[in-house]
């Protein structure tokens, strides 16, 4: 009888699965014709049983998919915490309309969200400040330079003990934020292009990258769980899918709390008068670029005719 062992996949390439011991080893393995007969597909992230094959060259059999606390379809993954949204503060500057996008999609997911803005280094603390100003009643905010590696220790009790799926758009620092925290993992860091300000497109798959905190002697009330970081693609552009336009209000917390006061029920808070969001934003209690972004991609929205 082949010995058996439980892990988590780390990468599906090709109909080969990498699973993740707590060991350490990474075994390659195919998945049994059972999970195909029940159209059951395997996902990165999924917590899996292996039959062992061969320890010295580390084959198995994927045999059994343990139940999935969550699922995700972009990227497609199992068991995801949260998300850290990564933006470099500059090179490329920031595009708050992609940001937004980015911040709406892992809410329809039902993902916390941490933001986390790179490349503190190149901008002034008045910039800062603004960034902050814009995004403090939009998400968890945090501001870091990885080159110089800046605020990287408070992220840490963020991430421990959690698998964190990590996006944003191409030349964030996404690669380099992995290598930091995943050294042991021979990383391809992107370079930014001087000529467009972008950056290569590094990523093509999900996959996980185990974060190694066996060494830290602060304590933490998940040490009993392993540590991912799961990669994503760059973006340079972005589509909002499966919320409405008369939905979008409900994905800008800042307008929570004037839900239900404006003059007409069901405002959306772009041409109706006397709305109480609008009125707020006048009043400077509602940033004005994040109103701005609202009716931006209120009308993409609308032009699409997405009910």
């Amino acid at each position: 009888m082949n010995k058996t062992a439980s892990g988590r996949i780390v990468r599906g390439v090709g109909g080969f699965y990498y699973v993740h011991l707590s060991d350490g080893d990474i075994y390659e393995c195919r998945a049994k014709g059972i999970f195909r007969n029940k159209m059951i597909k395997p996902l990165v992230g999924d917590l899996v049983r292996i039959d062992i094959l061969d320890e010295d060259e580390k084959k198995g059999n994927l045999i059994e998919i343990y139940p999935r606390k969550s699922e995700l379809f972009r990227p497609a993954s199992a068991n995801v915490d949260q998300a850290v949204v990564l933006f470099a503060a500059r090179n490329p500057d920031p595009n708050y309309i992609l940001l937004d996008k980015f911040l709406i999609t892992m809410n329809t997911m039902n993902l916390p969200v941490i933001l986390c803005f790179n490349k503190i280094d190149l901008v002034s603390e008045e910039e800062i400040e603004r960034l902050k100003s814009i995004y403090q009643d939009a998400a968890e905010l945090y501001f870091i330079s990885v080159d110089q590696k800046k605020g990287l220790d408070v992220l840490k009790e963020k991430l421990k003990g959690r698998t964190t799926v990590l996006a944003g758009p191409s030349g964030a620092g996404k690669s380099s934020f992995l290598n930091y925290f995943c050294a042991e993992n021979a990383m391809q860091t992107g370079t930014v292009s001087e000529k467009i300000g972008r950056g290569r497109h590094t990523t093509r798959h999900a996959q996980l990258f185990y974060v190694d905190f066996s060494d830290e002697t602060e304590a933490t009330d998940r040490k009993e769980e392993l540590t991912y970081l799961m990669d994503t693609p760059g973006f340079s552009s972005m589509m909002l899918k499966d919320i409405s336009f008369k939905e979008l209000r409900f994905y800008y917390p800042e307008f929570d709390a004037y839900e239900g006061t404006c003059r007409f029920q069901g405002c959306v808070h772009v041409s109706e008068p006397d709305c109480s969001v609008k009125s707020a934003v006048k009043q400077k209690m509602i940033v004005k670029e994040r109103y701005d972004s609202y009716c931006y991609l209120y009308e993409e929205l609308k032009q699409k005719k997405t009910y």
